[in-house]
């Protein structure tokens, strides 16, 4: 196979000019889903795709797809992608280099004259991030058939606006349903978001598995007292029923050598007085783990402990479920296809687990799936100081570009 080089020089001004659409004046960049800000970065990167001779698609629940029809309509696409809305004030590269590499592989190839023996397309999911509608990687799970187009239309949202009623607003309420191409395969390329790869010298990740996440809003009810009259042994504080899960969480964790992640995100007390006893906490725990019988066994351990909790503390305990996806694992073939190319370009390579949830892991259900990583500076993302040097993008696109022409042939 004749080696070809992605532009580098494109790549990279996109990723620099994507990620200053949706900056405050205080510098912040922030484009959550269905947001103002988001149609922007709709209208450039659609703009580009347009500008590559792609036709756009979009779907009913806002998914923007640019396809490159081949010639060979009989076959079934291969598909690239990722997102491009963000966390608040987030980094530019979590989910925009996934979608701008796709693009750019697949205008390569057009430069290249090359003829794929099925088309190509590139995708933007919706609220991959899920900071404003929940489940995070809704669109992509709409497409795959996961959670039902009305069902994912009449989503709420954490500022009480309908995303359905958003993408209308922003003009991204698409005709297309959800699923409408089937593809061969689908690729994601994607910063780390964590340090092994930095930390081991590794420049490509070739992604096997994706941990299982479970998601859940804890809720506390104790009674409200005076903080200076009400003796300690006479209190029915959720506050300190709320921290003693915290530490239940972390020894329970850090004491076993699996590979599960445990994190209280999200918490709040009321009253709120710095002089009342909390009568009421709430906060979400968010469990990780590559196994699901493992996951498993951690839920059922924090539904053991919260019961034991109620009965010490004299409070009562609800838990609502807001989000659960077991652990995914990719396609083997397409997997060692990545490290065959990362080999091919004298890259050296490691599989890995992805401990971030992605688009991926959705389209997964459709067809044989598999991700890049590419190292992430210090293991930091959803953070203003998320970087990935230069140098590893370009690696890592022209690995996706390799891998691309393999499972498309031509």
């Amino acid at each position: 196979m004749t080696e070809l080089d992605i532009d580098a020089e494109r790549l990279l001004g996109r990723l620099r000019t994507l990620g200053e659409i949706g900056r405050d004046d205080g510098g912040k960049l922030t484009r959550l889903a269905a947001s103002d800000t988001d149609r922007l970065g709709r209208d450039r990167v659609g703009g580009w795709m347009r500008e590559a001779g792609l036709e756009i698609l979009v779907d009913r629940v806002g998914n923007l797809v640019g396809l490159w029809r081949t010639g060979a309509e009989g076959a079934a696409p291969l598909m690239l992608g990722s997102h491009i809305d963000t966390v608040i004030n987030a980094g530019i590269y979590d989910g925009c280099f996934g979608v701008l590499s796709g693009l750019e592989v697949i205008e390569t190839l057009k430069a290249a004259g090359a003829r794929p023996q099925r088309p190509l397309a590139v995708a933007a999911f919706t609220n991959e991030e899920g900071v404003r509608y929940a489940p995070d990687m809704l669109g992509s799970l709409a497409y795959a058939g996961g959670l039902g187009v009305a069902e994912a239309l009449a989503t709420v949202g954490t500022d009480g606006t309908v995303l359905g009623e958003e993408l209308a607003r922003i003009g991204y309420a698409g005709t297309q349903e959800p699923g409408f191409l089937r593809p061969h395969a689908y690729l994601e390329i994607h910063v780390e978001q964590g340090p092994v790869l930095e930390h081991q010298g590794i420049p490509i990740g070739a992604v096997e598995n994706v941990q299982g996440i479970s998601w859940q809003r804890v809720t506390i009810e104790g009674e409200a007292n005076h903080a200076g009259t009400t003796p300690m042994r006479m209190r029915h504080d959720a506050g300190q029923a709320a921290a003693r899960v915290v530490t239940f969480l972390r020894e329970r964790v850090t004491r076993g050598n699996a590979p599960t992640v445990a994190t209280v995100g999200c918490m709040t007390f009321e009253p709120n007085a710095i002089n009342v006893v909390p009568s009421r906490a709430s906060f979400t725990v968010d469990l990780r783990d590559p196994d699901e019988e493992r996951l498993r066994e951690e839920e059922l351990a924090l539904a053991r402990y919260l019961d034991e909790l109620a009965a010490a503390e004299g409070v009562t305990i609800q838990t609502e479920r807001l989000a659960r996806f077991a652990p995914v694992a990719f396609d083997g073939a397409v997997v060692a296809a990545i490290e065959q190319a990362a080999t091919r370009r004298g890259l050296r390579s490691r599989r890995m687990t992805s401990g971030a949830g992605h688009d991926a892991q959705m389209i997964a259900r459709l067809c044989p799936t598999a991700m890049i990583f590419v190292p992430s500076a210090g293991g930091i993302s959803h953070n203003p100081r998320e970087h990935t040097p230069a140098e590893d993008l370009v690696a890592g696109a022209n690995v996706l570009l390799d891998v691309t022409r393999a499972l498309c042939g031509g």
